[in-house]
This record gives structure tokens, sequence and C-alpha cells, in this order.
């Protein structure tokens, strides 16, 4: 007779998110033995319209909250009990009655480059075409290199991977926490600094997302969630919130703890050519995280104007 799952955790049918599944269900296993058994877990498998939009830039229809949508709905109506995402395709604003649980702890939420011409991105040729559908990647590289051709790249990482192979393009911009998760990260060309490329805001981290009156599930969440990427993330989001961008804002954020309780933040916004670029840096204590996000959001705003934001559509 079949075992009947304690947990049904929807998820993305893309390779990462499938890893990020798995990787979720391992780590609920060893804080709860009576999830060990493998079909005390199930995965549910839901087609995002994020994944059925593979043909122009997601931003044409509406950009981050088509890669949760669907899973949101399943969780209200309860035919998942939690869902995984990554954070940076969680829309700064939650469907009422759902929350981030659980943040378990963060992979490195840098950059990869991705090239077989050049080992850096000062050493493309001038004219190279990199592809990207990532605003935010455009906006840094052209402002780096504005003699580079930015193209729009889709698919999932393994696809954006062939196109490099293929010569579709000659070099692209990956996050390396995928890399890592899908177990290829020697598929990197180079690591970029943060302060070559800022990372999207939530990159690296994984967000598991509960009914918020489901005591049972948040029981089971608690032990796995990481307070310091919690308080990181919390700090990048609160910048996300007061920027009140739409995704054809390229916006970026990265916020640090320095192992006493400190906190860094950095900001970013700018244009999609990198003809713009406004940066921010506000430090403080962890506990203030979403003060710290708020302000510099604010100070982001106030440096490019009246305007600006509503300007990029």
């Amino acid at each position: 007779m079949a075992r009947v799952p304690v947990l049904r955790i929807g998820t993305r049918g893309s390779p990462l998110a499938l890893a990020q599944a798995r990787q979720l269900r391992d780590r609920l296993a060893e804080a709860h033995p009576e999830l060990a058994p493998e079909e005390a877990v199930e995965l549910a498998v839901i087609r995002t319209t994020g994944d059925k939009l593979t043909g122009r830039p997601l931003r044409e229809f509406g950009g981050k909250g088509l890669f949760t949508k669907e899973i949101e709905e399943a969780l209200l109506a309860g035919r998942v009990d939690l869902a995984v995402h990554s954070m940076k395709d969680v829309p700064t604003w939650l469907p009422e009655g759902l929350e981030i649980a659980c943040l378990p702890p963060r992979e490195d939420p840098r950059d990869a480059f991705v090239c077989h011409r050049a080992a850096t991105i000062a050493g493309l040729p001038q004219g190279a075409v990199v592809g990207t559908a990532s605003l935010r990647r455009r906006a840094q590289l052209l402002a780096l290199r504005p003699d580079l051709e930015a193209v729009d790249l889709r698919g999932n990482v393994h696809t954006r991977l062939r196109k490099v192979k293929d010569g579709q393009v000659d070099a692209t911009l990956l996050a390396l926490a995928g890399l890592k998760r899908l177990g290829i990260a020697a598929e990197a060309t180079a690591v970029l600094s943060v302060d070559e490329i800022l990372p999207a805001v939530g990159q690296g981290a994984i967000g598991v997302e509960c009914r918020g009156d489901d005591t049972r599930v948040r029981d089971l969440l608690a032990p796995l969630n990481d307070p310091a990427t919690a308080a990181c993330v919390a700090a990048e989001r609160a910048m996300l919130a007061a920027l009140d961008g739409s995704c054809r804002t390229p916006i970026a954020g990265l916020a640090e703890l320095d192992g006493s309780g400190g906190l860094a933040l950095r900001g970013l916004l700018a244009r999609p050519d990198g003809s713009e670029v406004y940066r921010v840096r506000r430090e403080g204590r962890a506990g203030d995280a979403v003060a710290l996000g708020t302000d510099a959001g604010a100070e982001l705003k106030a440096r490019a104007g009246p305007g600006f934001i509503e300007s990029l559509g």
C-alpha cells in the first residue's frame, strides 16, 4: 500500500529548481527522521507562466511573479504544503496568507562569467556579443564595457551554456549558486567580484514559502532557517521595496555580515544601457536590516531623481 506523503513541496520543473527542492527535502529529513523515507516528502512539479513563455523577454509579460504565481495558487488551495523558490525570483510583496517561513544558509551570491574566447570581461574582444535576459547584468556589463553588444538569452542553465558553446553568443553571465547546486561550477570561466557585477537581490538564497497559519509546516521548517541569511535578504528586499521598481528597472543589492553582528549593504540602480549607474552603501547592525535597506533604497531613488524609475517603464 502506497504511503501518503507527509509533505508536498511545490516546485518548478527546471533542473535547478528540482535540485533546490531535493536539497530542501534532504535538509528536512536530516532535521526530522520521520521524513527520511523519500516517499514521505513528495515533489509536486508545477509549470509556471514563466516556464511557458520561452520566446520573448519576461519583462514584456510582467517579470518576477511569472515564476511563482501558479505555485502560490497551489499553496493557497492546499494542493501543496510548501514551496521552494530562488529568492531573486520572488516578488517584493507576497499574496495575503503566505509568508517566507525559512531561508536556509545562502550559497555564494556572485555571478559567474562563462566564455570560450576570453578569461575575463575585460579580455573580451571589442564588439563581442554577451547573452543575458537580466537587465541588471546588462546594465552593469555595458557600464564596464559600452563597446560590447548585449542580447537577450533565455532558457535554463544548461540551455544557456549550450548556446555559448555553440557560438550563438560569445559569453554569458550566470548565478554561481545555480552552477554549484547543479554540480557544474567548473563551467564558470571566472567568478565575478561584487565590484564588477553586483548580484540580484536575494541571489544565492532559497526561500521556503508556506501558509502563514500552517503551524505544522512552520515548526518543521524552523530548524532549517539561517538567521544570517534571513537578515541579509531582509535588508536587500527592504531596499527593493523602497525603490518600488518594475521588472524593467536594473536593481542590484547584496548584504553581508561581518561576524560580529554588523551588516553592510551595497545597492545599485541603473539604466538598462549602463549610461547611468547609482550606488549606495549602508552599514549598521543586523537587527536593523530592514531599516538599513529602506534607507538605502530611499537614497538611491533620491539620487536618480524624480521620474527616473517611471521613465524605464
